[in-house]
């Protein structure tokens, strides 16, 4: 069942999705050659507390259950991937994923980094993954479908020749972290659910460079690129008002963190 917010709702999430934009801006700020993964974990933890909210990974049902409140993903990891102290490199990129629940709502957003000096190949998947993401969130309007936004994603990808992650949606968000319905990252124009006034959205292009095919470890959660090759990961959560996206999330956090433009 799809639920549609109120206003007030929405801007209850809003709240939310802001707190993750926060935290992803802190983490902005410390990702460089040397630091671990475990250390911007708990930075991410100590922040998301401090300022009321719960993380949201942290404990999420598995088999293990999720150890950590970040899912921090590095080269041809594509999503879901465990903190360890295994410190990053030059020319690495990582996928961070941060969820918290506050006020009893969820904000869950995502954003691929890169690590010192990265080749020009890399920042082009880096710069196409993001391109997907706003391709797929202007496409979010009262009457349009799931599959508009599925189809924008995926013809933008392939016209560079990368691959979609078929078996990892996007998905809705409200009091409940994975709420209906799925949002693929490929599909036709015109299928799936109708988009209406109210509906919350998380949009999360997982794009590799090189196949569309994937591998889970046997940790029970990190997903790997099949062929190897890097994967980037970026996700915003955006509402329908008066008939048009609004993005509750915010990369500003972490576009002054990094000085970009």
């Amino acid at each position: 069942m799809i639920y549609l917010k109120t206003r007030e709702e929405i801007e209850i999430m809003r709240d939310s999705a802001l707190l993750v934009s926060r935290t992803l801006g802190i983490i902005a700020k410390e990702v460089k050659p040397g630091v671990t993964p475990l250390f911007l974990d708990k930075l991410a933890e100590e922040f998301i507390r401090d300022n009321g909210g719960i993380p949201a990974f942290k404990g999420y049902p598995g088999n293990p259950p999720f150890p950590a409140s970040l899912c921090i993903s590095i080269n041809d990891s594509v999503v879901h991937g465990i903190p360890t102290n295994k410190a990053l490199n030059d020319g690495d990129i990582i996928s961070v994923d941060c969820g918290v629940k506050k006020n009893g709502y969820y904000g869950d957003h995502a954003y691929t980094f890169p690590v010192g000096n990265v080749s020009a190949e890399v920042q082009k998947l880096l710069k196409v993954t993001k391109e997907c993401l706003y391709l797929g969130i202007e496409q979010m309007h009262s009457g349009n479908r799931v599959g508009d936004i599925s189809f924008a994603i995926q013809y933008h990808a392939e016209k560079h020749g990368y691959g979609v992650v078929r078996e990892l949606v996007g998905h809705g968000l409200g009091k409940q972290l994975h709420e209906e319905p799925e949002v693929p990252n490929y599909g036709k124009r015109g299928n799936g659910p109708k988009l209406k006034e109210g509906m919350v959205l998380a949009i999360e292009p997982m794009i590799n460079m090189g196949t569309k095919h994937i591998k889970q470890l046997n940790d029970g959660w990190t997903i790997l690129t099949a062929d190897g090759k890097p994967s980037a990961h970026f996700e915003h959560d955006v509402a329908i008002i008066d008939g048009k996206p609004d993005i509750l999330s915010s990369f500003a956090y972490i576009e002054e963190a990094l000085q970009l433009t």
